[in-house]
């Protein structure tokens, strides 16, 4: 668990990254970032559910992994649906994408320590 949390903690700062580029006036980030934000966020997510299935998760630490799997299906929504389509990504769905990885990683946080 606690290398899908670190795996977990690089892709939010690439969210961050991204997040701030999208309110600074950018109508989307480059690719590069956000496939790497992807790719690490999915990383960290297979290593949580490796964890769950095999040793399981404490209550707080389900929620947290539904919470996390919510905001993947988010972010996989705004990357087909807007970003590779050239489309400027919707502040309001970074937004909630947002909201949902942090309160997951909150409680995962909470579960670990």
């Amino acid at each position: 668990m606690k290398y899908a949390l670190i795996l977990l903690g690089i892709a939010a700062l690439g969210g961050l990254a991204m997040a701030g580029m999208r309110f600074a006036g950018n109508p989307r980030p480059p690719s590069w970032l956000a496939m790497l934000h992807g790719l690490l966020a999915a990383a960290g997510l297979t290593l949580l559910i490796e964890a769950a299935l095999t040793t399981g998760l404490p209550s707080p630490g389900g929620v947290g992994l539904g919470l996390l799997l919510i905001a993947a299906v988010g972010g996989a929504a705004i990357n087909l649906l807007y970003h590779d389509r050239q489309l400027p990504l919707p502040k309001s769905w970074i937004v909630g994408h947002a909201l949902l990885a942090v309160a997951g990683y909150g409680l995962l946080l909470a579960t670990l320590f």
